[in-house]
């Protein structure tokens, strides 16, 4: 089976009282074996959008993925997670053990916190030129790198957090950037592997009822 970096889509629909997944719709509901010619209005196929992007389409975003592997493949929940800054031009930049990195592939399925809102078109423009000059200072040299003080986590924060301080906007500290942006993102793409793990292995899955966790995911900006 070949599938883009994205995976292939999530169809969610209800019959016999349940919420069911797969890839596709089939003709007979898997369950009762019914034929599915004909649906009521709130048990129609409805596609369930992936929490995962292609981080180099992404702008000015925080980016999140698998330190080895991809999330719909390799990861299982516990392993490393690796963080990044998306430019406006497709450029993820991050840090590791070598220095700052401008990866320009890598980074193809993504959970993506957009940094922006919509309008900023000013921030927009000096985006690149403040991540190009923060990333170049000494605090970011190979040989300062530790893996649990001063990492790529370290790294995207700090940057976030001098681009709020240079609009003369307020600090985040790690445990409310997390709590409040990435930690329901995470939960969301926990909830999506599980299911298409599972249809991938039986041909559907299903659920007690409604499952608000595969809904499309939103896009609030930090500043």
């Amino acid at each position: 089976m070949q599938l883009t970096e994205a995976g292939q889509p999530l169809i969610k629909f209800s019959h016999c009282e349940k919420s069911i997944y797969s890839f596709s719709v089939p003709r007979c509901c898997p369950l009762c074996r019914q034929d599915l010619g004909a649906w009521r209005l709130e048990d129609a196929p409805v596609s369930i959008s992936s929490p995962f992007t292609n981080g180099h389409q992404e702008k000015c975003s925080f980016l999140l993925k698998p330190t080895q592997g991809t999330f719909l493949r390799e990861y299982d929940g516990r392993a490393d997670l690796h963080v990044g800054i998306a430019s406006t031009t497709g450029v993820v930049y991050n840090y590791t053990e070598r220095g700052v990195q401008r990866d320009e592939a890598g980074w193809e399925q993504s959970v993506s916190v957009p940094l922006l809102p919509p309008g900023m078109f000013g921030l927009r423009d000096q985006w690149d030129k403040y991540l190009e000059d923060f990333s170049g200072t000494g605090a970011w040299l190979p040989h300062r790198y530790e893996e649990d003080q001063h990492n790529c986590y370290s790294y995207t924060l700090a940057f976030i957090n001098c681009v709020l301080a240079t609009e003369g906007w307020g600090q985040l500290d790690k445990n409310e950037f997390t709590e409040k942006f990435v930690v329901p993102r995470t939960r969301q793409a926990s909830k999506y592997i599980t299911l298409y793990r599972a249809v991938e292995e039986r041909g559907f899955c299903v659920t007690p009822g409604p499952d608000p966790g595969a809904a499309a995911h939103q896009g609030n900006a930090l500043c």
